[in-house]
């Protein structure tokens, strides 16, 4: 597995200080976000997930914490939007450039619009998606919320 990807590049060129750690990728797990914090060992609240919607038919990435599901009306909301949705799997794809499950906020394809969970800024550190399935960045939660110029949020059902 390349511990390199669009995503740790765009963290080296944004200067942010990060480590990477990979973990075995169970395909079949029902949920990525909370078998990414179990096989890392770590708290799902610290390992954020990176899901991809549609604001009023925009791209819009929003991460939250793993063990948490978002509120389409609240996403909405904080995206300056009238309606949400989840983007299907394939769309999700073609927009980051990133297949499931390896889905990175950071080094997209296209720069899109992202909302962060505001619960998660006050974690000192937080896990996220490394841009390949397996591969985990920690980093900085105000790191992830300034180099995406992410709007922060409360953003949970």
């Amino acid at each position: 597995m390349s511990k390199v990807t669009p995503a740790t590049r765009a963290l080296d060129a944004a200067g942010v200080s990060f480590s990477v750690h990979t973990y075995d990728y169970d395909p079949d797990a029902e949920s990525i976000g909370l078998q990414a914090a179990a096989a890392l060992g770590e708290d799902p609240a610290r390992v954020l997930k990176t899901l991809m919607a549609l604001v009023d038919g925009r791209p819009v990435c929003v991460v939250v914490p793993s063990d948490q599901e978002v509120s389409m009306k609240k996403l909405a909301a904080a995206a300056g939007g009238k309606s949400a949705q989840m983007m299907k799997p394939p769309e999700a794809e073609r927009v980051t450039g990133y297949k499931v499950g390896g889905i990175s906020p950071f080094g997209q394809r296209k720069l899109v619009r992202t909302v962060i969970e505001q619960s998660a800024l006050a974690l000192d550190q937080v896990f996220l998606n490394g841009g390949q399935r397996g591969l985990q960045v920690r980093l900085k939660p105000t790191d992830v919320r300034d180099v995406l110029k992410a709007v922060v949020a409360d953003v949970l059902a």
